[in-house]
């Protein structure tokens, strides 16, 4: 999240427990949307969120630093992340979401700190992606941390015209400051992606890029079918380590 001058986020939880956020709709915010930020116990449910897709920092809800959000039911079109999960996020439910534009699901960026809580038990199932930069991606900075991402589950999405539908980028540099020939110290684990089918606009459809001095380990996939328009999509894995079983297309590199 790069601040602008005084745009304002339109609706941001701090500190709350208990909290349900229905039927809400939000039109064209100057920065995020919905911030859930150190919560316990929170519901999204019928939320519709729209923004131009060339809007900046726009993303349409952003969870933190929280426990048991369940997050159901939504459509999001923005200029950046539909959905951005950052640290200290635990047991996080997303069911049932429409996105693009935007630059998908994102858990991240991570690491913009060295002491950074992690990321666990985060369940995202039954998505569509129309669109958009990214589907369901990881990225975290170039540079060391003490942060994790551990125990995530992808499963039943579709992906139409997706730019990288399936992306780990553990490489992350915007402006190249302060993280240039570093590693990620981010550690990935036990992510399953299972059923995500549809096109990709671009032609390396599955894309980890892990961390040399953390590899990501414990990465499955499960009946993936991502074409790249006349031609095969193709796998790109470095430092990862994984399985695939069922069918996976592109070919998997694990």
């Amino acid at each position: 999240m790069h601040l602008h001058g005084r745009r304002a986020q339109s609706l941001t939880f701090r500190n709350s427990k208990d909290v349900v956020i229905s039927g809400l709709t939000s039109f064209n915010s100057e920065l995020y949307h919905i911030v859930i930020d150190y919560c316990e116990r929170v519901w999204v449910h019928g939320v519709r969120i729209t923004a131009p897709e060339s809007s900046p920092n726009t993303d349409g809800i952003h969870v933190q630093g929280s426990n048991h959000v369940n997050i159901t039911s939504v459509g999001i079109r923005t200029g950046d992340d539909c959905i951005s999960i950052g640290p200290g996020t635990t047991n996080l439910w997303i069911e049932q979401v429409a996105c693009g534009p935007g630059h998908g699901i994102s858990i991240g960026s991570l690491e913009k700190g060295f002491e950074e809580k992690g990321v666990e038990n985060v369940t995202v199932k039954t998505t569509v992606f129309t669109g958009t930069q990214n589907g369901l991606r990881i990225k975290t900075w170039g540079r060391p941390s003490e942060g994790f991402v551990k125990g995530v589950v992808f499963e039943h999405a579709s992906m139409q015209n997706v730019q990288n539908p399936i992306i780990i980028n553990q490489n992350y540099c915007p402006g190249h400051k302060g993280c240039p020939n570093k590693n990620s110290g981010v550690k990935i684990s036990e992510v399953t992606y299972s059923d995500i089918h549809g096109s990709s606009a671009s032609q390396v459809a599955v894309n980890f890029d892990c961390s040399a001095t953390n590899p990501c380990t414990g990465i499955g996939l499960q009946d993936i079918k991502l074409t790249y328009g006349r031609s095969t999509a193709e796998s790109s894995c470095k430092h990862v380590d994984g399985t695939a079983s069922g069918f996976v297309m592109p070919p998997s590199c694990l």
